[in-house]
């Protein structure tokens, strides 16, 4: 591949632009981030002529949810300014400007840009409304023919959709390298663009966001009956509408909807909503009175403190303009579907009622299914272009072609007319051609969708690696299955396990599973994969299992369900053949502890994994605590005449205060993830590369590491550790029941009343840490505990 990305600018230190360079940092990429001198900054005053990057980037570092994967990620980014430093351009392979929607300003700046770049180098601009063919107009042959849109969607870690605008001058080499590079390093779902107003996402979001706002107002809904219908009921994010609006800035909806009225005068479907006087006035007046959202904490929502100290969000009275006290609405219908899991069939029955939710829903779907199908072929000439823009940049379960699949596109058509949403003139083509749906299907997965231009399906490529369960359950690849989990073979000699219990709770059957899996592999298979596509890795143990043995008193029973986790565990690590964990999402308690006992980990970079047993009352005792002395206390001593209780006291604060990781890199600093276990930012690809690593390191000869011995610290350092849970409990940072708990945790870890430091084996801490699990789960706070998780999901501070 002639390109490559190995440093990049970012000029631009506003919201998207400070973020973006985030987010090549938490790709590895090492960046420089530009924006203007202030003026009357003196020549030989660095820091005054840095001041707005500095203060953009370090809003940046501070903004929750965090931008960068790991404060240690911030090393790969320098600040600077663009009079100063622009030599930083010519050096750098990607050059993305995230500056001011101010076409003049654009062409000026990527007039200098072509002065210096490299002849190689890529050069961007993240616009979201100006014409990506107009800010390169006048410039050389070269930077045109390496010029392109990139359009991120804020904030670049979270949101997946990332549009790419080629002109008509662009090389196909540098869209497919940007494509490769957006996708397998930056994470991204790509979908590529035509160069027209607001490209994909945008014009959907307002296309749809503009009526939708206007039918709230004449038809007198309120902000929370509106919440409380267009979020999770819908596919839709708990942001719903007016959050939503908050979260992206009331004046950013304005300054979108302004500029997209001047931009697309010829779509009749949106300009009478994008024109329409009550919600126009109702947002403008907003912007006025200084209400716009999260930023300023006043927008449709407005926080407020009771008078017994409590937080509420109070919504806005769209009438009379006043913020007013929360409401909880209800609707039958919405009671009606609420338990009902499948989108399409929740739809379904909420489109066939007839109260005021259902025709706010109904309005809503079929004016979507319209517009989503009047600007085909405009702005893409399928619909699978549309629905990943939809889901990835705004995080619905489902694109608008894709609902309108499992509703039935003909009996839906009707619905549409009768209601007054009639659908693009191509829908009822394709119906009568023969297509009945918008995607052509092999099983319930899409190989096909409909080319309106070409007025036929067309095959939906797929990278060949790409490993999806389903599509390997049916071609009959499982191997071995019960209640809990499956063994696949995935090719080339490698199999996989896949958990499937509710939020991947581990349980006997799973531990089966695993089991069984080695035992298969030890002759069959080259190596094993644990992983699965689950939003949630795993959650831990079976909480409602160990409580109901606990009460009832049966200690042999979770003594041995404790040790067969322990021992499943234990027989990973020194395995012959390479296990490789494959962790996403959740990877809480046990599933934790599973991770780390891997011969390697290659995790998703969105991973919130931590040992967060005390919650539940007891202590990590699947080899958690064990694995925590190997990996942070066992290097820490091996220096001579070093003083090991910092690091007991790192150990001891994680597991004590249960800790997450919020993503992979920080479980790196948590010590959880090792050096060499791998981060993959696109989780689309995950099983595959813990599927090639499976390979690597069978062809280079894997075997298991030595049996390692654990420093027991002895009874010093655990009297020091008990005064440290002690003082924390007169401080009030710990309850008198969380001190009992740190009491076992901290006897397991420097291995219980040793007279002198000592070094022990494995197998002793790990019967410590069964011990300690079993004498808290006899305790009622504990139960206690177990049970506020159970039915509230929360731990309970008794």
């Amino acid at each position: 591949m002639k390109y490559k990305i190995n440093s990049a600018v970012v000029i631009g230190a506003g919201t998207m632009g400070a973020a973006l360079a985030a987010h090549l940092a938490n790709a590895g990429v090492p960046v420089t981030l530009l924006d203007i001198v202030p003026k009357d900054a003196p020549k030989d005053n660095k820091p005054a002529r840095n001041k707005i990057v500095a203060e953009g980037w370090e809003r940046c570092i501070k903004a929750r949810p965090a931008n960068l994967m790991s404060s240690d990620l911030a090393t790969l980014v320098k600040l600077g300014n663009l009079e100063d430093d622009f030599d930083a351009i010519a050096n750098a392979d990607w050059i993305v400007e995230a500056i001011v929607e101010n076409l003049k300003i654009k062409q000026s700046l990527m007039a200098r840009i072509d002065a210096v770049r490299k002849p190689e180098a890529i050069v961007s601009t993240n616009t979201s409304g100006i014409p990506v063919k107009d800010i390169a107009e006048g410039l050389s042959k070269g930077f045109k023919q390496h010029f392109l849109g990139t359009h991120f969607f804020n904030p670049p870690r979270y949101l997946k959709l990332l549009e790419i605008i080629p002109t008509a001058d662009t090389l196909p080499a540098v869209i497919k390298f940007f494509a490769w590079f957006g996708e397998y390093r930056l994470g991204k779902g790509i979908v590529l663009c035509k160069d027209t107003p607001n490209f994909i996402g945008n014009r959907v979001a307002f296309g749809t966001g503009a009526f939708a706002l206007n039918y709230f107002v004449e038809n007198g809904y309120t902000v929370d009956e509106v919440d409380a219908l267009t979020g999770p009921l819908m596919g839709h994010p708990k942001t719903a509408t007016f959050r939503l609006i908050d979260l992206v800035g009331v004046d950013v909806w304005e300054h979108v909807g302004v500029n997209l009225k001047d931009a697309i005068p010829h779509d009749k479907f949106i300009m009478p909503y994008l024109t329409a006087e009550k919600p126009n006035k109702l947002i403008h007046t907003m912007v006025e009175r200084g209400w716009l959202g999260n930023k300023s904490k006043v927008g449709f929502y407005k926080e407020v403190r009771t008078d017994d100290g409590k937080k509420e969000f109070w919504p806005l009275d769209l009438q009379k303009l006043e913020h007013v006290a929360p409401t909880k609405p209800r609707f039958d219908s919405a009671g009606k579907v609420k338990d009902i899991e499948g989108l399409g069939e929740r739809l379904k029955v909420f489109l066939g009622e007839s109260d005021r939710a259902a025709q706010l829903v109904r309005a809503l779907t079929y004016q979507g299914f319209q517009y989503a199908s009047v600007i085909i072929p405009e702005v893409a000439d399928t619909p699978k272009p549309v629905d990943d823009a939809v889901r990835w940049g705004f995080m619905h379960d489902s694109g608008p072609f894709e609902i309108w699949d499992m509703l039935g596109v003909a009996e839906t058509v009707k619905a549409m007319k009768a209601a007054g949403y009639a659908p693009a003139k191509w829908v009822d083509e394709m119906l009568k051609s023969g297509c009945e749906t918008f995607y052509k299907y092999k099983g319930d997965s899409k190989a096909g969708v409909y080319d309106v231009v070409k007025k036929k399906y067309a095959a939906i490529q797929r990278p060949p690696e790409l490993i999806v369960l389903k599509d390997l359950a049916r071609a009959k690849k499982i191997i071995s299955q019960n209640a809990s989990a499956a063994l696949y073979d995935i090719g080339d000699d490698v199999a996989l396990v896949e958990f499937r219990t509710k939020m991947n709770t581990i349980d006997d059957d799973i531990m089966n599973m695993m089991n069984e899996a080695m035992d298969r592999a030890a002759d069959g298979f080259a190596g094993l994969v644990i992983g699965g596509e689950a939003e949630a890795f795993s959650a831990g143990a079976n909480l409602a299992m160990v409580l109901m043995v606990a009460k009832s008193g049966q200690w042999d029973t979770l003594d041995a369900v404790v040790a067969k986790l322990q021992n499943l565990n234990m027989r990973m690590r020194y395995f012959p053949r390479p296990v490789v964990i494959a962790p996403a999402g959740l990877a809480l308690g046990g599933g934790c502890e599973i991770t780390m006992h891997g011969s390697r980990v290659v995790a998703a970079g969105e991973l919130y994994i931590g040992m967060v047993e005390l919650g539940a009352g007891v202590i990590p005792a699947g080899g958690g605590t064990k694995e925590m002395i190997r990996r942070i206390v066992n290097p820490g001593v091996r220096v001579p005449n070093v003083d090991a209780f910092p690091f007991l006291m790192k150990v001891f604060d994680q597991i004590g205060m249960a800790k997450v990781a919020t993503s992979a890199e920080e479980a790196r600093q948590f010590a959880i993830l090792a050096p060499t276990d791998r981060i993959i930012l696109n989780r689309d690809h995950l099983l595959a590369e813990a599927k090639r690593e499976v390979l690597h390191m069978a062809a280079a000869g894997y075997h298991p590491p030595a049996p390692e011995l654990l420093y027991a610290a002895g009874r010093d350092a655990l009297a020091n550790l008990l005064v440290g849970a002690w003082s924390f409990k007169e401080g009030k940072y710990i309850t008198a029941y969380e001190e009992v708990i740190a009491k076992k945790l901290a006897n397991v870890m420097t291995g219980g009343d040793l007279s002198r430091p000592t070094w022990v084996s494995e197998q002793y801490i790990l019967d410590l840490e069964r011990e300690a699990f079993l004498s808290l789960c006899g305790e009622e706070k504990t139960h206690e505990r177990m049970f506020a998780i159970l039915q509230t999901g929360r731990p309970l501070r008794n």
